[in-house]
């Protein structure tokens, strides 16, 4: 459901590939939304807070490095992006997320939608203007 998609590839390869892997998570946070069969997400829900945490501090600074080595005139711009939404992925704090299965549900719910709705539109709009140079 969530992968990567024609419109979404910048045709640089590595970059590519990275956004690949931010989709798969956005994917196993889908699959985690509809496990009805896991009642007690907490930890799923850790492991997968604790890898897109690391994997976009390890994506963000990939790309930025690329950036500089084309020296992109909006560069400033971009990494301040990608700074907020890192600080936007902390603020999802399993300490408020209830214990009964809707509430979890909703908090799986929220950071999917979240991830989703940042990782197109900073891809599409974002991303591609530095490709389109």
């Amino acid at each position: 459901m969530y992968e990567m998609k024609p419109e979404y590839y910048t045709g640089i390869e590595a970059i590519d590939q990275e956004h690949g892997k931010l989709f798969s998570l956005a994917q196993e946070t889908h699959e985690l939304l509809n496990d009805n069969l896991q009642y007690d997400k907490t930890e799923s829900l850790t492991r997968l807070i604790s890898e897109l945490i690391d994997y976009t501090k390890i994506h963000f600074s990939h790309e930025e490095a690329y950036l500089e080595k084309i020296q992109y005139e909006h560069i400033k711009e971009h990494i301040a992006q990608h700074r907020s939404f890192e600080e936007s992925l902390l603020r999802f704090d399993l300490d408020d997320m209830g214990e009964d299965a809707e509430s979890q549900n909703a908090f799986v719910e929220d950071l999917l939608g979240f991830l989703i709705t940042w990782l197109i539109n900073h891809i599409q709009r974002t991303d591609m203007r530095y490709v389109k140079r």
